[in-house]
C-alpha cells in the first residue's frame, strides 16, 4: 500500500513553533515529531511505500526521514517549488502512484485505521473517499433569524454539529485525469468538481481520536494528552 503525505505547508497558524521547523516536525510529547508518529502508524498498518510532498523547509524533513528504512518503509519525495494547494502536488506525482492510494496531511494525530480507509475506498468504487469526524462548534453569541427586517427566531449561544474532513483521503489515480500538472488544485475544488459531475465522494465516518495540530488549541491539547494516549496512538508501531 502506498501513502502520500502532504508536508509542504508553512504552518502559519503555529508560529512561532514553525519559524525554524516545518509543521510536520513539531514535537508531540518529549520524544516524537508528529510526522514520525504518522510514519510509524502507516508502517504498522501495512503501508510499505510513502511519498512526502515537501516545500517549505523541506530539506529538514528530508534529513529527518531519509529513505524511511528506520520505520520499515520506502520513502521518496516530491518537491513543491510554489504552493500547489492540497491536491496539486499529486498531479506531478501521478505517474509514480498506484491505481489507488492514501493521501493525508502531515499534521494529523489520530488512531484512525489508515489501511481500512484505503480498503473501504477500493470497495466503494468512488473517485474519492473522505475520512470524516463529528465536530461540535459553539457559537458565543445570540443567533438571530430575520425576515423582512423582523426578528423571527432567536437562539442563545447555540452549538452546531458538523462532520468535517479529517485531512485523510482514499484516492483513485483516474480521479486526477483532466487536471494540469504544475497548476494549483485544492481539495475544495476537486470535491466541487466531483459533485458537479454527479460523481460524489464516499464518506468514511470515524468517531475515535483525532486532532488537527495545525490549530494552536489542538496542538496544545495534543501535547497535554499524548502521554496518556501514547499506547493508543502507537499500538503495534
Amino acid at each position: 500500500m502506498h501513502a502520500v503525505i502532504l508536508a509542504g505547508g508553512k504552518g502559519v497558524r503555529l508560529r512561532p513553533y514553525t519559524t525554524a521547523l516545518p509543521k510536520p516536525l513539531v514535537p508531540i510529547g518529549d520524544q516524537h515529531a508528529i510526522l514520525e508518529i504518522v510514519l510509524r502508524q502507516l508502517s504498522a498498518a501495512g503501508f510499505t511505500r510513502c511519498t512526502l510532498a515537501i516545500g517549505h523547509l523541506g530539506e529538514i524533513i528530508r534529513a529527518y526521514v531519509g529513505d524511511g528504512s528506520q520505520w520499515g518503509m520506502s520513502v521518496d519525495y516530491a518537491t513543491e517549488d510554489s504552493p500547489l494547494g492540497t491536491m496539486g502536488p499529486l498531479l506531478t506525482l501521478r505517474d509514480r502512484l498506484p491505481e489507488t492510494f492514501l493521501v493525508m496531511n502531515g499534521d494529523v494525530l489520530t488512531d484512525l485505521d489508515y489501511a481500512d480507509v484505503l480498503r473501504r475506498h477500493e470497495a466503494s468504487g468512488a473517485p474519492l473517499t473522505i475520512a470524516t469526524y463529528a465536530r461540535k462548534v459553539h457559537i458565543d453569541f445570540g443567533v438571530l433569524t430575520t425576515d423582512a427586517s423582523k426578528v423571527v427566531a432567536f437562539t442563545e449561544k447555540p452549538s452546531m454539529d458538523y462532520r468535517v474532513s479529517m485531512g485523510v483521503y482514499g484516492l483513485s489515480r483516474a480521479t486526477l485525469d483532466g487536471y494540469t500538472p504544475g497548476l494549483p488544485l485544492g481539495f475544495d475544488e476537486l470535491v466541487l468538481d466531483l459533485l458537479k459531475a454527479h460523481n460524489p465522494p464516499h464518506a468514511y465516518e470515524f468517531d475515535g481520536y483525532w486532532l488537527d495540530i495545525g490549530r494552536p488549541d489542538d496542538y496544545d491539547r495534543a501535547n497535554a494528552e499524548f502521554t496518556s494516549r501514547k499506547s493508543l496512538l502507537l499500538k503495534g508501531a
